[in-house]
């Protein structure tokens, strides 16, 4: 039997991932600072939770408590019941956290979110590929754990600048690039934030929508431009 698709918590953006999050797969969201990447990790938390599961929540941000209540609603209290929060302090730390997230998925789990995967990696840049190595390590054991007790995993990427393109792309190289089935590309624009889909096993990219963030999640501004297969 297949896994149902799990709400990302907004209808536009589970309209142009074809229905939602994807059990058995890793969906990362990449884009610049205050894009809303934290925001989405939130809302599909919470949608998870509202479902009546568990969800592991691996967070290198700072975790705001607050925006988990705007988001949650009234029911806040109650559902942060069934949220593990883990907040690694290095980026080390992060891959025991990682490692030990197997022992709670065994008690059942219908969600992992890593919020960034990549925010404590920056600091390893300078050791190259045995960094690399690492965060490589760590992608493949969250892509086990969506397959071996099939689970969405939902992960955040930071940013950095190609300048020979002059467009910015996410970091992790093939350790997120590929290993990612579903990737979103998050994009400010002035007020406005863009979604659009950059990857994804049997859709075609370029859906997107724009939206707003506001106090309980986001806002879309217009209906979900989805591609046909004559715009392909």
């Amino acid at each position: 039997m297949t896994a149902a698709l799990l709400s990302s918590g907004s209808r536009e953006l589970d309209d142009i991932l074809g229905g939602g999050l994807v059990p058995g797969v890793i969906t990362q969201v990449f884009g610049e600072p205050a894009s809303g990447k934290s925001t989405l990790c939130v809302m599909a938390s919470v949608s998870a939770l509202r479902a009546g599961s568990r969800v592991l929540f691996l967070d290198s941000e700072g975790f705001s408590a607050d925006r988990f209540r705007q988001i949650a609603g009234e029911r806040a209290e109650e559902l942060a019941s069934n949220l593990y929060l883990y907040e690694p302090e290095d980026f080390t730390q992060q891959g025991v956290m990682v490692r030990g997230l197997d022992t709670m998925l065994r008690g059942g789990a219908g969600l992992i979110v890593v919020d960034s995967a990549t925010g404590l990696y920056r600091s390893q840049l300078e050791k190259g590929r045995d960094a690399m190595q690492k965060l490589t390590g760590q992608v493949l054991m969250l892509l086990g754990y969506a397959r071996r007790y099939r689970i969405p995993v939902l992960i955040s990427n930071q940013v950095y600048t190609d300048t020979s393109r002059n467009v910015f792309v996410g970091l992790g190289g093939i350790a997120l690039e590929h290993l990612s089935k579903t990737v979103i590309r998050l994009e400010r624009r002035d007020r406005l934030r863009r979604a659009t889909l950059v990857k994804h096993r049997s859709l075609p990219s370029g859906a997107w929508f724009d939206f707003e963030i506001t106090s309980d999640g986001i806002r879309a501004c217009n209906p979900p431009h989805i591609l046909k297969k004559e715009d392909i």
